[in-house]
């Protein structure tokens, strides 16, 4: 055996929540290592849900973060020359830091005067099964539905 396995990290729960996948999540909305920044746009888009919709914010992100998870995803694989797209099932940890990564992009991506204010539509459309988040999960779903037919070369 050359490698060992990569060891699981542990990520302590966040001081307001006391859920890991919140810390887990800040730590992808955090840039050049400052956390308390990024804690404060989570916390903010939070506030803004709460303020705006009236329910949970907390409740709401893990909604929003349910419906953007992808179930399948494509894989590119050499077979004889010829490159194929591979639908591949996505393993649970993988689902959810992809579902997270673009949660983030498009939250960016958005127009909007703050990181929270946009992180918060974002989130809020993403809860409501909209937006651009929501869009790239069908988009990969479909991909992988129109390369059902390479599914035999898999991994």
């Amino acid at each position: 055996m050359r490698k060992q396995k990569p060891r699981k990290r542990y990520y302590e729960p966040d001081p307001r929540f006391g859920d890991q996948l919140v810390s887990i999540f800040v730590n992808n909305l955090m840039l050049d290592g400052k956390r308390s920044v990024a804690q404060k746009i989570f916390y903010g888009a939070m506030d803004i849900i709460e303020e705006k919709s009236g329910e949970s914010g907390h409740e709401a992100w893990k909604k929003a973060l349910a419906n953007i998870q992808p179930s399948v995803e494509v894989r590119s694989r050499r077979v004889g020359g010829a490159t194929f797209q591979i639908p591949t099932e996505v393993r649970p940890d993988r689902r959810r830091s992809v579902g997270m990564k673009w949660l983030i992009r498009y939250a960016r991506l958005r127009n909007g005067k703050s990181m929270a204010e946009k992180l918060a539509s974002e989130i809020m459309a993403a809860a409501n099964g909209e937006g651009a988040a929501v869009k790239k999960k069908e988009d990969t779903h479909r991909m992988a539905e129109a390369n059902k037919a390479f599914s035999h070369f898999k991994f």
